[in-house]
């Protein structure tokens, strides 16, 4: 079957590397397909479902090589879930007793395209699927070509997501800054929340790549330069189990002894608990429109502040929240290069019809290819009995805990 018309989309949260993805899909149709026409649907799902896309121009083609530089998405981005039909009506999207679905084939149809590239995670890409196989029954040949976006790193079954090394090493940044609020107060205890609902991976990364800097570093403990007053003294991630009590008391040494007390979490970590509470006292636990909890409305952070604050003795607590910072970044070196051969991979399955979502499989090998889109799902927990990880926690002086389940 002939391409002759290639659409894109980006979906759900930003991550260091949508930017990037659609300059190089624009640049690699230009550079083997070029008489292909491309066009880009606005803020995701929601500019299919109400017709809003811009046609990709030459003067675009010849300055896609710009999109490198910059985070966030030239095209923009939105939450939508094409089979939550209550949400898209409730939000004006679609009109009551449409099915979105069908909207957004019919926009597809009319637009006559014939491959779609979504850039996103597990939601975004599990939703093409959707779209694609209701266009199948319908008798539309619509081949849709994922690429996976999530700072998390937790789609299975694939090894690194795009944005991923991006965003630990901007959180790891962020982080030296916020922790040198410990010189702001006697007895400090600051919480670094880094984005991570369900796995702990960019959280143990980040101080993995803090740590890295940390070393770098020539100290003059003296004057007060301490680098253990600098360092990470505890990470806390969903997969992990961990003794409150006895965590607890192994800081409220260290913060008698430094006089601050430094902690990375992940936000998925102590969700269950926190959720327990407020069903618990019969209050309702907001959700997205994916039936995600809106850890924005949780806190974790805070309720890890007060559980902790008065166990260690702290006379100030400060929760900082790297996510919005890390996310919105340009890709580093190592995504720019993994970004590259998913998206000459993408054009090159594009063009043979061949959909999936492209990424180095688990199952496979570890082998660039086209994932069915079947195997594709979210959640996917960060091993913390890779030898790294298990580093790390020793190095701190954290006992590495039982693995806790994760759902997915």
């Amino acid at each position: 079957m002939t391409v002759r018309k290639v659409a894109m989309l980006t979906a759900g949260g930003l991550a260091p590397c949508l930017s990037s993805a659609v300059g190089g899909l624009i640049e690699r149709y230009t550079e083997i397909a070029p008489d292909i026409e491309l066009i880009a649907y606005v803020d995701g799902y929601q500019g299919l479902l109400l017709g809003q896309s811009i046609a990709i121009t030459p003067e675009m083609r010849e300055n896609a090589a710009l999109l490198h530089k910059f985070g966030g998405s030239p095209i923009g981005n939105s939450r939508v879930k094409l089979t939550n039909v209550a949400d898209c009506v409730k939000r004006g999207l679609v009109a009551e007793g449409q099915n979105p679905l069908e909207v957004a084939a019919n926009q597809l149809s009319a637009d006559g395209v014939d491959v779609l590239h979504t850039i996103g995670g597990d939601d975004t890409n599990t939703t093409a699927a959707d779209l694609a196989a209701f266009l199948h029954e319908n008798d539309y040949e619509l081949t849709v070509v994922g690429l996976p976006k999530t700072i998390d790193n937790d789609v299975f079954p694939i090894r690194q997501s795009l944005g991923a090394w991006t965003a630990a090493e901007q959180g790891a940044l962020y982080a030296r800054n916020i922790i040198a609020e410990h010189g702001a107060n006697p007895r400090s205890l600051i919480i670094h929340e880094v984005m991570g609902r369900n796995c702990g991976w960019l959280t143990a990364a980040t101080a993995a790549d803090y740590r890295k800097w940390l070393a770098t570093q020539d100290w003059n403990p003296g004057i007060g330069l301490d680098a253990r007053r600098w360092d990470v003294h505890a990470v806390f991630v969903p997969e992990m189990a961990f003794d409150l009590q006895a965590e607890a008391a192994r800081l409220k040494e260290v913060m008698d002894e430094l006089g601050c007390v430094n902690i990375f979490l992940s936000e998925g970590a102590g969700v269950s608990e926190i959720v327990g509470q407020l069903e618990a006292a019969g209050e309702e636990v907001p959700r997205d429109a994916f039936g995600h909890v809106r850890l924005d409305k949780i806190n974790p952070g805070q309720w890890f502040g007060h559980q902790f604050a008065d166990m260690v003795g702290a006379e100030k607590t400060q929760v900082w929240k790297s996510g919005y910072f890390a996310r919105s970044a340009a890709a580093n070196a190592d995504d720019l290069r993994l970004i590259k051969g998913c998206v000459d991979l993408a054009v090159e399955c594009a063009l043979r019809r061949e959909g999936g979502v492209i990424g180095h499989d688990e199952d496979n090998g570890d082998r660039l290819r086209a994932i069915e889109f079947t195997r594709i799902a979210g959640g996917k927990p960060f091993d913390i009995d890779v030898p790294w990880f298990g580093d790390l926690l020793e190095a701190i002086g954290q006992t590495k805990g039982a693995k806790a389940t994760v759902e997915h």
